[in-house]
């Protein structure tokens, strides 16, 4: 299970902007823009840009402070979600980044909440052009996140690291139960080296080829797979298998197995609960693929394990089903 140096790459980025999160207030942005904070794009440093405001910096800055107080951004969500883990990225700020944050979240309807904050990060100390991956110990579902930094400076990007939790009781009969929107993602994977498992289940066709999962060229005997955990047990009658912009390395055939698991953790690939939903099926390059007929019915199932052979990339996956009276979440 590959997840490089990000340990929660099980969990979704909910800061995406393609999930309808926005920022939507910082105390100063007088270096560089507070939008700049949620980039889907991995920060850069350019030596010799500057603005009218002096050096261009990607990420959001504020001026030095000269009274009082700290500064600070609100980041609305698209899709509210319980926060497990954050990033707070200060890449390529040296001697402009703040040495502590915190975080703090809330529940509003507003655009910038008046009040209602409560503290799921303590005060942590900061270091320049660093990841700081942190721990978030919170079950709580949250609508806004708020970054503290004491007293001012520079964050490249803060992304924020959790599950989404919907409420099944307004979603219709049939649904795609892997849906990021329903709760679905993907928990763990042979090999992620060009795109990434997380793309598999977000809204929408792929924009183009990294906007997908892809492995690197298999070399060995096996093959690659990824885990996803649905967002609410259900028994799967359709499937679709997207390949679009995957056409000299798409996979050559595909299969799925299910199974019922009390949590993500018992979800390995050794285990012998998995059960084959889709037997080996073709695939061809730049399409999307339905099977129907061809699934075996296996009753209500929590977790899916996706199998390529022998590599190469899918753009999404979608597991249609019903959630059925007494399955369980």
């Amino acid at each position: 299970m590959t997840a490089g140096s990000n340990p929660f790459n099980q969990w979704v980025r909910l800061e995406q902007p393609r999930l309808g999160t926005r920022v939507t207030f910082a105390t100063d942005e007088f270096f560089a823009a507070k939008e700049r904070l949620i980039n889907v794009e991995e920060p850069v440093f350019i030596d010799d840009k500057y603005d009218d405001h002096g050096k261009w910096m990607d990420g959001w800055e504020s001026r030095r402070k000269r009274t009082p107080g700290h500064d600070y951004s609100i980041v609305r969500l698209g899709v509210p979600g319980v926060l497990k883990g954050v990033d707070i990225d200060t890449s390529f700020f040296t001697g402009n980044f703040p040495p502590q944050a915190s975080i703090e979240a809330c529940v509003s309807e507003d655009d910038v909440p008046a009040g209602g904050w409560t503290e799921v990060l303590g005060t942590v100390d900061l270091q320049g052009d660093t990841h700081h991956y942190l721990d978030i110990d919170d079950d709580s579902e949250w609508t806004h996140v708020r970054l503290n930094i004491y007293p001012d400076g520079g964050i490249a990007r803060l992304r924020l690291f959790g599950v989404v939790r919907p409420d099944f009781g307004t979603l219709a009969t049939s649904i795609d139960l892997l849906a990021l929107e329903n709760g679905g993602r993907a928990i763990a994977c042979s090999d992620e080296h060009y795109g990434s498992m997380q793309n598999l289940n977000v809204a929408g066709r792929g924009v183009n080829m990294g906007d997908g999962w892809e492995t690197a060229r298999r070399r060995g005997p096996g093959n690659d797979w990824v885990i996803f955990e649905l967002g609410h047990a259900g028994a799967i009658d359709k499937i679709e298998i997207d390949t679009a912009h995957f056409k000299g390395n798409y996979p050559d055939r595909v299969s799925l197995e299910a199974a019922m698991f009390s949590s993500a953790g018992d979800a390995t690939p050794g285990s012998d609960a998995w059960q084959t939903l889709l037997p080996e099926s073709r695939l061809e390059m730049d399409k999307q693929h339905f099977f129907e007929s061809e699934l075996d019915a296996l009753g209500p199932v929590s977790h899916v394990r996706l199998s390529i052979y022998p590599d190469g990339g899918v753009s999404r996956v979608r597991l249609f089903g019903h959630i059925q009276p007494g399955d369980s979440i």
